[in-house]
């Protein structure tokens, strides 16, 4: 039974598991080593289960914790070659780091990749298809949903997405206006907005159970982005026609299943 347990889901740092507690993969490690281990041990996940780690991009709460990390264990590291070249230069990563250029299998589950629109020299999400089948998709950091990305996570069983901030507290916010700009372009984050008519696309074309994921802590809250995704989806049924959930900012040890 396929599992994805979001460890950490925020600005100030992502990670994300999945598979089983005896093997899966690492999506990102944007926290301190201690954080990592008390999250795993939570879930009741022991670190050898994690047969590799998959990087988005090379943001630091993506990555800040993936250097301690691989120096006490030895886990693959998969990026795209432009953030693996990077992350090489900075000697950000000691264990071995991969260019990833195709799809990838690891203990019966197939990585793939699908490139996002964001902020930095080379992004992407991910879709993973398990040992039993099951499919899911992270597709968090990115300005806006392209085709690819589209196409990528379309047919999911699950789909853990980024609403990132609500339009009004961004706009009233404290924020910078530079920052306010790079947060809302096509290089910044997805809105709450846009996740909604995401999710509704993806409800017609057979997905069902969503994991809302990377909420700014300062322009947002799970109220206000579970309460703007229900409000679009007013044809659709709660609990019924889709499932909705948020990622905590740290796990206590819940998992969803798909």
């Amino acid at each position: 039974m396929a599992r994805i347990y979001p460890l950490f889901s925020s600005s100030s740092g992502n990670s994300i598991f999945i598979g089983s507690k005896t093997s899966g993969i690492l999506i990102d490690d944007g926290v301190s080593y201690k954080r990592f281990s008390v999250a795993l041990n939570r879930c009741g996940i022991e670190i050898s289960s994690v047969k590799a780690i998959f990087i988005t991009h090379d943001h630091s709460d993506h990555i800040g914790g993936i250097k301690t990390l691989t120096s006490k264990h030895s886990i693959p590291v998969y990026a795209l070659p432009l953030t693996a070249k990077k992350l090489k230069e900075s000697e950000t990563v000691v264990s071995e780091i991969n260019p990833l250029t195709e799809s990838v299998f690891i203990d019966g589950m197939e990585v793939s990749f699908f490139k996002t629109p964001h902020d930095t020299d080379e992004s992407c999400g991910y879709r993973i298809r398990t040992a039993d089948g099951k499919v899911c998709a992270v597709c968090t950091d990115l300005g806006y949903i392209t085709d690819e990305v589209d196409n990528a996570i379309t047919g999911a069983d699950l789909v853990y997405i980024e609403a990132n901030y609500d339009e009004n507290m961004l706009k009233n916010g404290p924020y910078p206006f530079y920052l306010k700009k790079r947060i809302s372009s096509d290089k910044g984050h997805l809105s709450n907005n846009d996740c909604a008519k995401e999710i509704e696309h993806l409800i017609e074309n057979g997905t069902m159970r969503f994991v809302l994921g990377h909420l700014s802590q300062h322009n947002n809250t799970p109220e206000k982005a579970q309460t703007t995704i229900e409000n679009y989806l007013s044809g659709y049924k709660r609990n019924c026609d889709y499932i909705l959930s948020v990622a905590p900012v740290e796990t206590e040890g819940e998992c969803f299943v798909f």
